[in-house]
Formats: structure tokens, C-alpha cells, sequence
């Protein structure tokens, strides 16, 4: 099962994801961190995210790029096995500023592709995948150029990613709302 979680920044959303992977009761946890850690505030972030997993037995994979090609140790044959993406804008970030191309033809519509195949090819390596990502580009504003193309990735990759889930939840102020399946009472209004 594939579940997405989203949210703004400071929503929740990565305690949620945390709680939810280990509520799945895996024999494997792993933890996959993307962030690229840039001054004393980032550290900092990072330091409070590994004392909060701490002692919850997640095997923890730093991966900042090429999430497709990242092979994971154990898994399957030893129990059921469940993955935390943590998160998707630093690892598009990541992609799209340092490291991959913007795809063949070089457009942000072939970098969400790829990136989309990447998870998804993690995702059929374990029972379980929680994919934790942000909300952008809510705030309507018109940023410079590069900005408004990773507002767009972002837009494009959590789309295909929504595709992909079995179940999207967003975290709103703390509060999960689920988006997908919708809850009985949406979904009965949608059938009528």
C-alpha cells in the first residue's frame, strides 16, 4: 500500500507519516531522509528528526538524488518490510538544482516522470511506502523564473504521486484529513 502525505510546512505531516509507518507493525522500517543539509538551521531540523525516530528501529538511508537506483538491505525475506520518504521537495529540490537534468527534452514535465518512476520503484520494494511531501505555491505569489519551474514540478510529481496512492492524507494544523479514498459520506454524494 502506497499512502501520500501532504501538508504545509510546520503542518505535521512528518510526525503523522512517522506514525503511520510504525503502526504498520513492519519487521523492517526504513527510513529513506532527502534533506541536503545547507547551514545551522538545516543541521538543526536534521539533529530533531533523528532524536524523534530515535530508538523506533528505523534503519535510516540518507539519499539526496537517484532514489532509483538505491538498493535496500533486507526487506521482503525477512518480514514485512515499510518505507518512509521523508521528504519529496527536498529530493525534487535536490534533483532538479544539484544534480539530475531536467530530463529528455529537457522539460520539468520529464524530471516528474522520473522522479514519479524513482519512488514508485522503491515503493515496489516494500509492502509499504509512506511518501511524505509539501504543498507549494499556495500562496498565489509569482516567484522568478526558477522558482515558479520547482512550484510546477512540485505540482506535476504530487499529482502523478496522488495517481500512484492508494490513500492521500493531508495534515492540516495536525489534523489528518484523508483525500483519497474519499470518506464514505463524499463518496456516496459523488455516486448520486
Amino acid at each position: 500500500m502506497i499512502t501520500l502525505v501532504t501538508g504545509g510546512s510546520g503542518s505535521g505531516k512528518s510526525e503523522y507519516g512517522e506514525e503511520l509507518v510504525l503502526s504498520l507493525n513492519s519487521q523492517v522500517r526504513y527510513y529513506i531522509a532527502t534533506m541536503e543539509v545547507f547551514g545551522e538551521e538545516g543541521r538543526a531540523k536534521v539533529q530533531r528528526h533523528r532524536r524523534l525516530r530515535q530508538g523506533k528501529g528505523f534503519i535510516t538511508v540518507e539519499r539526496l538524488r537517484d532514489l532509483g537506483s538505491l538498493k535496500l538491505d533486507g526487506g521482503r525475506e525477512e518480514g514485512k518490510s515499510s518505507v518512509l520518504l521523508e521528504c519529496v521537495s527536498n529530493l525534487a529540490a535536490n534533483e532538479m538544482f544539484g544534480g539530475r537534468t531536467l530530463g529528455e527534452g529537457g522539460s520539468i514535465e520529464a524530471l516528474a516522470s522520473g522522479l514519479a518512476r524513482d519512488i514508485a520503484s522503491v515503493a515496489a520494494r516494500a509492502d509499504d511506502m509512506v511518501i511524505v511531501t509539501n504543498e507549494v505555491g499556495r500562496d498565489g505569489r509569482t516567484y522568478d523564473r526558477e522558482t515558479m519551474d520547482y512550484i510546477r514540478l512540485m505540482g506535476l510529481l504530487n499529482r502523478r504521486l496522488a495517481d500512484m496512492a492508494d490513500q492521500v492524507v493531508e495534515v492540516v494544523f495536525g489534523i489528518p484529513v484523508v483525500l483519497k479514498p474519499p470518506p464514505a459520506c463524499v463518496k456516496g454524494a459523488l455516486e448520486k
